[in-house]
């Protein structure tokens, strides 16, 4: 306690001088505190003293008790030590009598064996001097296994002795039995009776013996079997081509004759099999040198029966060894090729062909185990092709055989189509393309039956170049347009004229054409899957998809240009029509009728011929042709006037309806709502411009600007030309219009008839010509609608009522023009 805090204790304690009188009890309660720590104090040092010494003797104790336990325990540790020598001395004579014991009952089992070793090759050797096969098979069995107990022994003389015995006489009975064997098929076992089941009884010998000693005996007989063969078809006589069929025969009547002979021998040893694959590798050596040492080409009949005899040798040993369900299969294959494409539509044929490919994404193809036993039938050894393979470098003759078969009947084929299809036809495909891919269906069997090789790859190619030429014979029946100096002079230079037979004509090849690209993709897929699969990677018909397809967009554009070329009467007519005097708006022109005319004889039956996917194709190019040049014919015409303006807007406006009413006459509504976006889109150009026309004289340039505003100084001139102003008035507009627009570089049409005075160069905007464009637009739109209800006429009535019966327009604004 600090002199503060004392300070502040006393003051407390005595705050009055009357508290001072309690001074004295005070202090001797202090002093009574006092007393009582120091005592407690002393109590506490004097209990520490004594638990001090009381805790030195506890650590000596403990010290005590520690070295008399390990005292303890490295006693203990010299008694184990001592009994542990003590057990070993015991059991030094218990372990010397069991390894004792041990080696003696091994030495016992090692002499019994012996002993039974050289008994057992003893009774081997003079059963294989006899000849005993049955009891000298059983004998070696012993034999081998009483062997195996000697291995470790293997330089023990005696042992060696035996061992080299034991191989002598193996090696005795082997020849023995290749004596014996050598006596098979000279005609002995006919005299004989024993003689079959002797050596029915030394294959269970030769079992017994080595593998490579069935191995020899096998191929000893296989090559004593085929010595025969080979003198006989080495000879000049039979050595031919012609004379293949005769080594089969041979064989198959060698197999036959001597089946219950060979019953001699075990299953397991597959003799016929092998027999029959050295058969094979002999023959192929055989005919290969025939085929390399043929002075001229062999004839193509004589080299297709030959292949076509091996071939069939080969299915048979493949069914009867295993694996002959391939040429099934590949028969299948080749017959769905065009099958299922009459009737149906190009998008149910994609889609088949689709779901086809996503089923066979995960398939791969089998790889050939090279470890497999080819001993044993099925195990991996493949007769396809194992004679026939050699045929494979001489078959170019015969794919140029087929290639001039196929080009001689394409020729017939085309030579002989008609050009037409009788009424109520499913397809609508020229016969000439189906009979092609027949042709080509029996082509490909034919050499699928000989081959999967190159030489079916060569086919194929040889297929691409059959259809190609078929589609330039269908391109070149295409109509074609006029050519040379007098179709140049009479501006008939390119123009395509067709009749509607030559309508009909190209949509059957259009038609026609799609049949071929969609066959000739289900042929490469068949191809790919009959052909090896090394060479499958060349099996690529997209060139010739890719050629057809593009038949098809030539013939549907020669159909567009025909119907271009029809329509050149009626615009040459529009042109001719003296828009300058007409005094009333009537009905429709008679150009408007000629169109209508040209498009209902001729589309109905082009919505009946082509599918709707060509028909829409064909419908979008022709609303791209007639709508812009509808429009260019506009500035063809020489002056308009404002009633030939209104007369031709109501023109534009029948001709547009003729326009969307086009899917209907075809009886094709799928794809309606696109087409008929793109014809207003393209007329409603035509109709913007007839508005210009119409608009007054003062506002003509703001009408243009805001109608078309993507048009040209260049078009605006010949505009203000149409409507029959003066050259000055002209230029003056010309200024003002410039002044106010910005450049344009990019004229959309040039006019036919040239502008009579030079344009004048655009200026550029002024910085608020945006605002002042808008006003003067509202401006044009008012003052046009008030020349709509002043022009009022009978004909303008009508047209007013067609224009608002047009639901489809997306004109905007443009609608006020003309509303009462």
């Amino acid at each position: 306690m600090d002199k503060s805090s004392a300070l502040e204790y006393i003051n407390q304690m005595f705050p009055t001088e009357a508290s001072l009188s309690g001074v004295e009890p005070l202090m001797q309660k202090i002093h009574s505190e006092i007393r009582r720590v120091d005592a407690g104090i002393l109590a506490a040092v004097r209990q520490q003293s004594n638990s001090r010494t009381k805790a030195k003797e506890d650590l000596a104790a403990a010290t005590h008790a520690v070295e008399e336990l390990m005292y303890k325990i490295r006693e203990i540790k010299s008694k184990a030590e001592q009994s542990e020598t003590m057990v070993q001395e015991i059991c030094r004579d218990i372990k010397k009598l069991d390894f004792a014991k041990k080696h003696i009952t091994t030495t016992i089992t090692a002499l019994h064996r012996l002993t039974m070793l050289v008994s057992a090759v003893e009774q081997l050797q003079v059963m294989a001097s006899k000849r005993q096969y049955k009891e000298a098979a059983a004998q070696l069995e012993a034999v081998n296994q009483l062997c195996s107990h000697f291995e470790a022994y293997r330089d023990i003389p005696k042992i060696t002795e035996l061992r080299e015995k034991f191989k002598n006489i193996k090696q005795l009975l082997k020849s023995h039995v290749f004596s014996d064997f050598s006596s098979l098929g000279t005609g002995k076992e006919t005299e004989e009776a024993n003689l079959l089941q002797h050596l029915s009884d030394a294959c269970l010998v030769v079992d017994a013996l080595e593998p490579s000693v069935r191995e020899e005996l096998v191929n000893n007989f296989c090559s004593r079997e085929l010595t025969s063969y080979e003198q006989i078809f080495e000879g000049a006589e039979l050595a031919k081509l012609d004379k293949t069929e005769r080594r089969y025969a041979w064989i198959k009547r060698r197999i036959r004759t001597n089946e219950d002979t060979w019953k001699i021998f075990p299953p397991s040893w597959h003799v016929p099999y092998r027999l029959c694959i050295q058969f094979c590798k002999k023959t192929r050596k055989q005919l290969e040198v025939i085929l390399d040492y043929l002075k001229e080409k062999p004839d193509v009949g004589t080299l297709l029966m030959a292949l076509q005899r091996t071939r069939e040798f080969e299915d048979e040993l493949a069914e009867k060894f295993g694996g002959g369900t391939r040429s099934r299969e590949i028969g299948n294959e080749i017959e769905e090729i065009g099958k299922e494409n009459n009737g149906q539509n190009v998008s149910d044929i994609r889609k088949k062909y689709e779901k086809k490919f996503a089923a066979n994404q995960g398939s791969v193809p089998e790889e050939k185990d090279g470890n497999k036993d080819l001993s044993v039938p099925g195990a991996g050894f493949n007769f396809h092709g194992i004679i026939s393979s050699c045929f494979e470098p001489h078959l170019i003759v015969y794919i140029e055989l087929e290639q001039k078969t196929l080009m001689e009947n394409l020729e017939k084929l085309v030579q002989e189509e008609t050009w037409d299809i009788e009424e109520g036809g499913q397809n609508n495909v020229l016969t000439s393309s189906m009979q092609l891919f027949l042709i080509i269906k029996r082509s490909l069997k034919r050499c699928s039956n000989l081959t999967k090789n190159q030489t079916l790859l060569n086919l194929f190619k040889v297929f691409e170049r059959v259809l190609r030429a078929y589609a330039a014979k269908l391109k070149a029946r295409l109509p074609k347009g006029g050519m040379g100096i007098v179709a140049a002079a009479t501006g008939m230079d390119g123009q395509i004229k067709t009749s509607d037979r030559d309508e009909r004509v190209i949509c059957f090849i259009v038609n026609s054409a799609e049949y071929c690209q969609i066959t000739s993709g289900e042929l490469a897929e068949s191809v790919s899957k009959i052909i090896d699969h090394q060479l499958a990677t060349g099996v690529d018909m997209s060139a010739v998809e890719e050629e057809f397809s593009g038949l098809i967009t030539e013939a549907l554009m020669t159909l567009v240009h025909g119907l271009e070329t029809k329509f050149d009467a009626e615009m040459a007519a529009m042109t001719r029509v003296p828009w300058a005097t007409l005094e009333s708006v009537g009905d429709q022109s008679e150009y408007v009728n000629g169109i209508n005319m040209i498009l209902s004889s001729s589309i109905p039956a082009l919505g009946r011929l082509l599918s709707p996917i060509h028909f829409q194709y064909f419908l979008d190019k022709l609303a791209s042709s007639l709508g812009p040049r509808f429009f260019a014919n506009i500035f063809k015409c020489k002056q308009i006037s404002e009633t030939g303006a209104q007369q031709m807007l109501l023109d534009t406006q029948a001709v547009k309806t003729i326009l969307l009413e086009v899917p209907s006459l075809g009886r094709q509504t799928s794809s309606a709502a696109s087409y008929s976006k793109f014809v207003s889109r393209e007329m409603s150009k035509a109709e913007a411009l007839l508005k210009v026309i119409l608009s007054p004289v003062d506002s003509v340039a703001d009408t243009y600007r805001a109608l078309l505003p993507e048009g040209t100084p260049m078009e605006f001139q010949r505009i203000l030309e149409l409507k029959g102003l003066k050259k000055a008035d002209q230029q003056t507009i010309l200024d003002d219009f410039n002044k106010h627009s910005p450049a344009i570089t990019q004229p959309s049409i040039a006019p036919s008839v040239a502008p009579a005075a030079p344009l004048v160069p655009a200026t550029p905007a002024i910085a608020n010509s945006t605002a002042g464009f808008i006003a003067s637009r509202e401006d044009v739109l008012t003052r046009a609608a008030a020349l709509g209800r002043g022009a009022a006429t009978t004909g303008f009535k009508r047209f007013l009522a067609l224009t608002e019966a047009a639901k489809d327009r997306k004109d905007g604004p443009f609608r006020k023009l003309f509303n009462a």
